[in-house]
């Protein structure tokens, strides 16, 4: 796709991103002292707020799989959630093509219910057909490997180790084409031969013109599936461009 032709998918300008931590409680968190707050509107000192997003601008356009990489409470996460409309934005804003679809490790799905009805709700949930469903079903469950020793899709999830439900909700979110998909953490658990499943998966993605972000500890995972890095470090942009070129930057600052 020409440059003068790519259509932007999610564009974020000037985000920050502010959220408050409650911390423990004591007298001050008092029914009386939230009144007196309230009437006096004196901030509560019991709650903290962090400033995760600071001013980052960047645009994603269809076609494109966007790494992103920084170290631990850098603000990835964060970002991604606010993209998927799931945080406010305190100042700026975040603006994305249609409703994106955040697919993490804590994606919800039901516990008490068997994998096979999971694959049918979550399915539903994104929006296809009951025949849609139906349809592909078995090959959801045969993707995410979770009867590869057995016949865990009639199961209850609770029984599922993590790697599995992992595997699962992944299987579930790719079954469908998203405008934007943002995958945190997700491929991150696993067996190697499902991982490559699941990055072949991202690349089929883009060229159905979606849009992918991936959060990942794996450096590799990130080479192999992502031809743009951002590199997000306390809240800013430090770096944004081909991926090999900002992972050197990144393995530069982490030896320090």
């Amino acid at each position: 796709m020409a440059d003068n032709e790519r259509i932007p998918t999610v564009i974020a300008d000037e985000a920050h991103i502010v959220y408050k931590i409650h911390q423990a409680g004591s007298v001050s968190s008092s029914p009386l002292a939230s009144f007196k707050r309230l009437t006096t509107r004196a901030k509560n000192a019991n709650i903290r707020e962090v400033h995760a997003v600071k001013g980052v601008s960047f645009v994603a356009y269809k076609g494109e799989a966007i790494g992103l990489i920084g170290t631990n409470g850098s603000g990835k996460s964060t970002l991604l959630r606010a993209v998927a409309g799931l945080l406010p934005v305190s100042s700026g804003a975040i603006y994305a093509a249609g409703q994106p679809s955040l697919l993490g490790v804590n994606a919800a799905l039901m516990n008490e219910l068997p994998g096979d009805r999971n694959v049918e709700l979550g399915c539903l949930a994104m929006g296809m057909s009951p025949a849609e469903v139906q349809a592909k079903r078995d090959a959801i469950i045969e993707f995410s490997g979770i009867n590869d020793k057995g016949d865990f899709s009639s199961l209850p999830m609770r029984t599922y180790s993590s790697g599995m439900s992992a595997r699962l909700r992944f299987s579930i979110a790719a079954a469908k084409k998203h405008d934007v998909l943002l995958i945190d953490e997700a491929l991150a658990t696993g067996d190697a031969k499902f991982r490559k499943r699941s990055e072949a998966r991202v690349r089929e993605l883009r060229q159905e013109a979606g849009t992918v972000f991936l959060v990942s500890h794996s450096e590799q995972s990130i080479r192999d599936t992502c031809e743009r890095c951002i590199w997000l470090e306390a809240g800013v942009i430090r770096a944004d461009g081909p991926t090999g070129e900002v992972m050197k930057e990144y393995e530069a600052f982490s030896r320090r």
